[in-house]
């Protein structure tokens, strides 16, 4: 494919990103920057993390930046991909807790809201 749905993340893009907006780009990188550091959680561990939320939010860019920062960090292949088995559990977890809703919708909630939302109904 001539045209990849997710261009390369290219120096000549971060400085064009710098260029149009300098003083939010550093405080971004500031940002992120105070974020990794070690802390409370050791670096690696944060970006286990990131790893994580990065696969939940799917974004490429973050998953493959994550993930080579966590193995430098010194995290291995089976922690990086236990920690997107984690990001998936999550992700399926909260289908599974949301379903409370429906079934309060469903009238097979343990209370009855009372409400009726004929909108949605057909």
């Amino acid at each position: 494919m001539s045209d990849p749905l997710y261009p390369q993340a290219t120096p000549a893009v971060g400085a064009r990103r710098k260029e149009l907006a300098p003083e939010i780009n550093d405080a971004f990188e500031a940002f992120s920057s105070a974020v990794f550091a070690d802390g409370a959680l050791p670096s690696k561990t944060k970006q286990l993390v990131a790893v994580a939320v990065a696969h939940v939010t799917q974004c490429p860019y973050c998953i493959k930046g994550h993930t080579r920062l966590a193995s430098r960090a010194g995290a291995s292949d089976a922690e990086i991909m236990e920690a997107i088995w984690v990001a998936a559990e999550m992700r399926a977890g909260g289908a599974y807790a949301h379903s409370t809703l429906a079934l309060d919708v469903l009238g097979g909630g343990t209370h009855d809201s009372g409400h009726t939302h004929e909108h949605h109904r057909e």
